[in-house]
């Protein structure tokens, strides 16, 4: 390749949510300079992902943006499992896994939350820097440099940079543009998505901020956050997308969370398709994947943001070694081996088995979840994999 235009001495990020602006956030508390390219006008006011695992809130502490966030959202400590016909079948509490974890909870918090705390932060630091309706359309390498063609005011824009990572989304220009596979499939289902200021706390006994509701044809979840309630159903492949967002629909199924209760104030919904899909590799030489542009899967257990946050960490603290000149190019394919494998063998494995538990037909799961839940070695085992504590220690012992 060519170059015409001088090597910018920094890494540039693709996408400024929540994984993007926490890769930065790690560089730049290294002293590595980041320039972040966002294709959107400003930062996104979707709330999406909004749940928060224990080791995700350590990994945000060390960024010193944990504190800010937490005091936005909701602390969830105990999560349940619920049916139709038994009621509750089990309850779990992070309280039991306190020693590995300086944050023992779940918390509920809109992911854009998170993004204007870390922008705040960052605002001002001259190793910072974020350029809005930029996309990346292309992207080529030599040796020594990435070179990445953007859209900006209508016009072209090459720009060459010493590094790239890739943080733009499931739909990831990066991706495409370094022609990786982007292995899996898509549910025929989808999911429907309410909002709903209802408090649900008065009307069903002992109900927790995290609730999931098993039932073969229609399960749902109940999950509460600072100022709404979000309830998920799964929506049917023969059911059209039209019915679904029909208003006498979404009161059909909001009628059936509670006997006798059949009108709910609906802020809003949202129907969204459903992929389980894992990028061929994590690294292309200079230029890497993180987050959803790596890596998509069903929400059932809060895994994607958080697995995207624990790629990006994983990824900075090694680039960061490798720019100082610490470690050799070599150590960052470790952030492939490890991050990639991970996600083939926990997040998306357990975000499958997640959904196929809700929809169990017989008792198996139900018995299941009681006798981990009267067992305190089996509970402990249990919590440390849907924490993602499991799954980070087995990034560990990857090498």
């Amino acid at each position: 390749m060519n170059r015409t235009d001088p090597v910018t001495e920094r890494v540039l990020i693709a996408g400024a949510g929540p994984v993007g602006l926490v890769a930065a956030a790690n560089l730049v508390r290294h002293g590595i300079p980041v320039t972040v390219f966002e294709g959107g006008a400003n930062l996104s006011t979707e709330s999406r992902a909004s749940t928060f695992h224990p080791p995700t809130l350590d990994m945000l502490a060390d960024l010193d943006v944990a504190r800010p966030l937490i005091a936005q959202g909701l602390i969830a400590p105990k999560f349940q499992y619920r049916n139709r016909r038994d009621g509750l079948i089990a309850q779990f509490d992070f309280g039991d896994i306190a020693d590995q974890t300086r944050h023992p909870f779940r918390l509920q918090c809109e992911q854009s939350k998170l993004t204007r705390i870390i922008c705040d932060k960052l605002r001002g630091d001259p190793n910072f820097e974020i350029a809005f309706s930029t996309p990346i359309r292309a992207v080529t390498q030599d040796s020594d440099s990435v070179t990445v063609t953007v859209e900006r005011d209508g016009k072209s824009e090459t720009h060459s940079y010493r590094w790239l990572i890739g943080a733009d989304g499931a739909r990831s220009d990066v991706r495409r543009s370094l022609d990786i596979e982007f292995e899996g499939f898509t549910w025929p289902d989808r999911y429907l998505v309410v909002s709903t200021p209802f408090d649900f706390h008065g009307v069903i006994p002992g109900l927790t901020t995290v609730s999931y509701v098993a039932d073969p044809v229609r399960w749902h979840f109940l999950l509460q956050t600072s100022t709404l309630w979000r309830v998920m159903f799964r929506i049917a492949a023969e059911e059209s997308d039209e019915l679904a967002l029909s208003a006498e629909f979404v009161e059909a199924l909001m009628a059936e969370i509670v006997p006798g209760i059949d009108r709910y104030e609906v802020a809003h919904t949202t129907l969204y398709r459903v992929h389980q899909r894992v990028a061929k590799t994590f690294r292309r030489r200079r230029a890497f994947l993180i987050g959803d542009a790596a890596h998509v899967n069903n929400p059932l257990g809060g895994m994607g943001m958080n697995g995207g946050i624990h790629d990006a960490m994983n990824l900075t603290e090694r680039l960061a070694e490798v720019w100082r000149g610490n470690k050799p190019e070599s150590e960052l394919d470790r952030f492939d081996q490890q991050r990639r494998l991970v996600t083939k063998e926990y997040v998306e494995r357990q975000s499958i088995q997640n959904k196929r538990n809700l929809e169990a037909a017989d008792n198996e799961f139900r018995d299941l979840l009681q006798r981990t839940a009267a067992d305190p070695a089996l509970t402990r085992d249990y919590l440390l994999r849907v924490s993602m504590i499991g799954s980070l220690r087995r990034a560990e012992l990857l090498g």
